[in-house]
């Protein structure tokens, strides 16, 4: 097999997350691509977002912010509130909210899967800060919930992929984590 260069600016398949915080007492949501789990115990997931956006501002003034998985219905309102600022559009109201106990991390009730996080550290990066929060509190619409944990298809999750800036959902069922190569395993 042939491998070809593509560039550095080609990237893996991301999911795709509106960060929710309040930015000057005002719920903000912000689409982002840059989203994954950091630490298991105790649970931690991190957030790349441009330094050059208005929501890393809530998140610092705060010390909190939600991160929410939108369904594919919900295509539409996550794309725009990736395209319109905060500091200048209200995204207030684009979704109905509750929140935690954490009382700053506003969530989206339309989302089947909202995460209220507490800041523990940022990594300030040249372009990008990465955000890390300690989870505080997991929440799951009980229709995407099957034998007490998410069932994804159900949950219908967005993914990006980079340099195409083109959304997808999943795909098929390939196999199960941590046995599908168990057969090769030598001892």
């Amino acid at each position: 097999m042939d491998k070809k260069p593509i560039g550095q600016n080609f990237f893996i398949p991301m999911p795709v997350v509106l960060v929710g915080t309040q930015v000057n007492g005002k719920d903000n949501f912000m689409t982002v691509g840059w989203c994954a789990r950091a630490n298991a115990n105790p649970p931690m997931i991190v957030c790349g977002i441009g330094n050059h956006h208005y929501t890393p501002k809530g998140i610092t003034e705060t010390k909190t912010f939600s991160v929410n998985i939108p369904s594919s219905d919900l295509l539409e309102k996550t794309d725009y509130c990736g395209l319109v600022s905060g500091a200048v559009t209200d995204k207030s109201r684009v979704f109905d909210v509750f929140y935690g106990p954490l009382k700053t991390a506003p969530m989206i009730m339309e989302c089947p899967v909202s995460l209220e996080c507490r800041l523990v550290q940022t990594v300030l990066l040249p372009t990008n800060t990465l955000f890390i929060g300690e989870i505080a509190g997991a929440y799951a619409d009980g229709r995407v919930m099957k034998d007490g944990k998410p069932d994804f298809p159900k949950i219908d999750p967005l993914i990006l992929t980079m340099p195409d800036n083109r959304y997808w959902t999943l795909g098929k069922y390939a196999g199960d984590a941590w046995s599908a190569g168990k057969n090769l395993v030598r001892e």
